[in-house]
């Protein structure tokens, strides 16, 4: 590793060191099988959200409301995905651990802002589900497309807002002991806590933000179907109520892949070894995205109906080009 003193840049009274290194799953046996199959999971999340972007994209009987949120939450899964692995690709074929002070705090903003994103998407899928059961007669009037791109764009603005809050105060800090980041991207919590002078505003981040941007979005998340339990339960005729329930089906099903691994990480805290730590949080990051599109398109019929629709378009196409 290159020497502490040859990296560090001295900037009035903050000390900022060129170069942070990334200390990954170093400490992991067999590493090149687990980055392997990160490679395979990218892989898969790309394709899957990008032909789910280009679906809702191409059939306009999906240019509504509910389908808003599916497309914002398949470009952040795509944008979080592409954040994370490429660079820990790029460690694993290249060994290059070292990472640029700024592009460090670029990955940083990136990451917490795209995951903070895929937050604030499922509570808006929560909230469209809410309201087309609880309120099914009013819901073309209290749920439109313009009302759901003014929701999601603020959602975007507030989670870039809030990260470069965070990134900021990261880099007001003084780092003049370690710059190995125990984690497999610039995390911020392993970030700060290299710090050599007060940290507490940056402490404070790490504490807020994950009860802001996850567990209050979490408990609104059960609010709406708590709601919509109480709803269902009016419904008198039975094939009525399971149609209704069969609509929350995908949505919640992504809710318990985002947030269990989440929750039990939180929960366990510092009693998880930090290997294990790791690992588990590189799979909650990296799970979801590659799930989503699968969970639609296997329980959603309106999707399947509009990929059969697309296929024998393009097959018409292709038959009548051939004549």
């Amino acid at each position: 590793m290159i020497p502490l003193n040859s990296i560090i840049v001295f900037n009035a009274t903050i000390v900022r060191p060129e170069f942070f290194f990334i200390s990954g799953f170093s400490g992991i046996p067999h590493t090149k099988y687990f980055y392997m199959f990160l490679c395979f999971v990218y892989t898969l999340s790309v394709l899957g959200n990008t032909f789910v972007m280009f679906v809702i994209y191409s059939d306009h009987c999906l240019h509504s409301p509910k389908y808003i949120s599916v497309f914002s939450l398949a470009v952040s899964d795509v944008c979080v995905s592409t954040a994370l692995v490429p660079p820990l690709i790029d460690t694993f074929l290249f060994k290059s651990q070292l990472i640029s002070y700024e592009a460090c705090l670029s990955n940083m903003f990136f990451v917490f802002a795209l995951l903070t994103m895929q937050s604030f998407t499922l509570t808006i899928m929560s909230y469209d589900r809410c309201v087309a059961i609880c309120f099914p007669l009013r819901y073309n009037e209290i749920v439109t497309n313009k009302s759901m791109l003014v929701i999601t764009a603020v959602t975007w603005i507030i989670a870039g807002l809030a990260n470069v809050i965070a990134v900021l105060f990261i880099s007001r800090l003084s780092f003049c002991k370690s710059i190995v980041i125990n984690s497999y991207f610039c995390d911020h919590g392993p970030t700060f806590h290299l710090a050599c002078n007060d940290n507490t505003p940056s402490n404070v981040i790490g504490w807020t933000y994950p009860l802001v941007f996850h567990l209050f979005q979490l408990l609104f998340i059960i609010g709406t179907y708590i709601s919509i339990a109480r709803a269902l339960l009016k419904i008198a005729v039975a094939s009525e109520r399971l149609k209704a329930m069969k609509t929350c089906s995908a949505h919640l099903i992504l809710v318990s892949v985002y947030y269990f691994p989440l929750c039990i990480s939180f929960i366990l805290g510092s009693s998880i070894p930090q290997n294990i730590r790791i690992m588990n949080m590189s799979l909650a990051m990296v799970f979801p995205p590659m799930l989503n599109p699968i969970i639609y398109s296997l329980k959603t019929d309106e999707f399947r109906e509009s990929v059969k629709k697309l296929y024998k378009r393009k097959k018409i196409h292709i038959t009548v080009r051939n004549k």
